[in-house]
């Protein structure tokens, strides 16, 4: 039940938890949110005309009747804003424009390496999102927020990158404030698999309440759903399980500069290297994926063991953590069965029998879409919730 303010602006002000009741989608009378909140009926007017006039609601086109005069219902109104949506990969990008509720409304995929620097892909990324508007006929005063992901450390309360192995140039850089002031509008800026494992919960898994995402590309992390919360830590380092010290890499320098890293054996970078001295064409994951495919020994063998190698890592996580599902994205997952089926071995034979009794290991759903619904996920429940709307209606 909402409580019930004193006065006009306590009355509007409680708009934000009544546009989340209607968030569910289901269309709703007066009389109905009456019931179901216990407010007044002159404070939901209130409460209503302020999402009526923000747009965040619509009258439905049919009004609903139960024998007398019919009765108008309110909906939440997805189309009342667009966001913008990036997934900043090492080596590739994938950048969207969705509505309120994800839906995708323009989408790009693009060959873009991180390591030019900051201010050439955030201008490459500038220069896509708004042709991207133009595209869908929105203006930039219809963006309600920009998210984006980047594959290193990101210090989420600032938004900028800490220190990223792969990243020159990005460290400590501004990243919401130099897109922000350019397009207009605000700017949530997290881990690449933060916002992929954001992504897979909302849209395939919403009934799993602890969830581990798993990244293995160029790079290797994770993200953690708990409590159908994405859990990022006290700085927002929470998951980066790739520079865990693993046995089989001692010896071997990760790009992180630390010596016997996971993602220094088990990454794509890092099986798309062993190919190479070995005379076979691979220059990335991307290649690996392809060799495996084709049906190459060593790239499957390469593959397999590399599944064993972060299933040894995420076995330690299941009996810690106890997730329900482990989900496997990134480009070596699109090798299919022969990556989870090393996961699977190692995981199912290292974990406890009460840990892995009803645990899931399966490849992601979304595939790359994954983290470009991730980050509209990311933005639209920052802009949504109660105290933010509450802010929007009384600023209007």
């Amino acid at each position: 039940m909402l409580s019930e303010a004193n006065g006009s602006n306590g009355s509007i002000a409680g708009a934000g938890a009544l546009l989340n009741i209607l968030r569910d989608g289901q269309a709703r009378t007066r009389a109905e949110l009456v019931q179901l909140t216990g407010l007044a009926r002159s404070t939901l007017a209130q409460r209503l005309d302020a999402l009526l006039s923000q747009q965040w609601i619509i009258p439905t086109e049919e009004a609903i009747s139960s024998g007398g005069r019919p009765a108008i219902a309110f909906t939440f109104n997805r189309t009342a804003r667009v966001v913008l949506s990036a997934d900043l990969g090492a080596t590739h990008a994938r950048v969207a424009v969705t509505d309120l509720g994800t839906t995708v409304l323009a989408e790009r995929a693009a060959e873009v390496s991180i390591d030019r620097g900051p201010e050439e892909t955030l201008g490459w990324l500038q220069r896509t999102f708004e042709e991207m508007l133009t595209e869908t006929g929105h203006r930039p005063d219809e963006i309600c927020g920009i998210g984006v992901g980047l594959p290193g450390p990101v210090e989420h309360s600032s938004g900028r990158p800490v220190n990223p192995p792969i990243m020159p140039g990005w460290d400590g850089f501004p990243v919401p404030e130099w897109l922000g002031s350019r397009l207009g509008a605000p700017v949530l800026v997290d881990n690449d698999v933060n916002i992929m494992a954001l992504g897979e919960h909302w849209a395939a898994r919403p009934e799993s309440d602890h969830l581990i995402f798993v990244k293995i590309g160029t790079g290797i992390g994770c993200g953690i759903i708990s409590d159908r919360r994405l859990h990022r830590g006290a700085q927002g380092a929470a998951g980066d399980i790739g520079h865990i010290r693993v046995a089989s890499a001692l010896g071997t320098v990760c790009r992180c500069g630390n010596v016997g890293c996971l993602e220094a054996v088990a990454s794509g970078a890092a099986m798309a290297a062993k190919l190479s001295a070995d005379g076979v064409e691979a220059e990335d994951s991307r290649d690996v994926v392809r060799l495996v495919r084709g049906g190459n020994t060593h790239a499957v063998q390469l593959i397999r063991q590399a599944g064993r190698e972060v299933g040894d890592v995420l076995a330690s996580i299941v009996n810690f953590f106890n997730p329900s599902v482990i989900v496997v994205g990134g480009d070596i997952s699109e090798a299919g069965e022969q990556v989870l089926a090393g996961l699977r071995e190692v995981i199912y034979s290292r974990s406890l029998p009460l840990a892995t009794q009803h645990l899931t290991i399966t490849a992601s759903e979304l595939g790359d879409r994954a983290g470009v619904i991730g980050a509209a996920v990311m933005v639209i429940e920052h802009v949504l919730a109660p105290g933010s709307v509450d802010r929007s209606v009384s600023a209007a």
